[in-house]
């Protein structure tokens, strides 16, 4: 009997480690983007000025997803975006920030986790 009590303990708890990692908090989400490095470029919110005072370098997260707001494959292509770079004459945020391209951040951040990013991402609300 208590086997049996550990194992449905036991798969509970993995349940819930799923659960989280299907639907990461905010918090984690932060964590995660300041550990890979995307605040450099990057905001959550639209209108924040680049580092030096100019245009952002990236567009805001919630313009990302207004972007590609119910477009099919959205996730696999922002995830290929974030772990291969983009081509910066391919750019379709030009003028409104700095940067030219995305620059390659698989040595950053795992195929797994850029996933989990990009998904959250894609949920912000404008």
């Amino acid at each position: 009997m208590k086997s049996i009590h550990q194992a449905v303990v036991g798969a509970l708890g993995l349940t819930l480690a799923v659960s989280a990692l299907a639907n990461p908090t905010d918090d984690a989400m932060h964590k995660l983007a300041t550990e890979s490095g995307c605040f450099a470029c990057h905001s959550i919110e639209p209108g924040k000025a680049g580092p030096d005072g100019l245009k952002p370098v990236g567009p805001s997260w919630k313009e990302v997803a207004a972007q590609y707001a119910g477009k099919p494959g959205a996730q696999e292509f922002l995830t290929r975006i974030v772990l291969e770079g983009s081509s910066p004459y391919a750019s379709h945020w030009q003028g409104k920030v700095s940067g030219l391209a995305m620059p390659p951040n698989a040595v950053a951040i795992t195929e797994g986790n850029a996933r989990m990013l990009v998904s959250w991402i894609l949920s912000l609300k404008k």
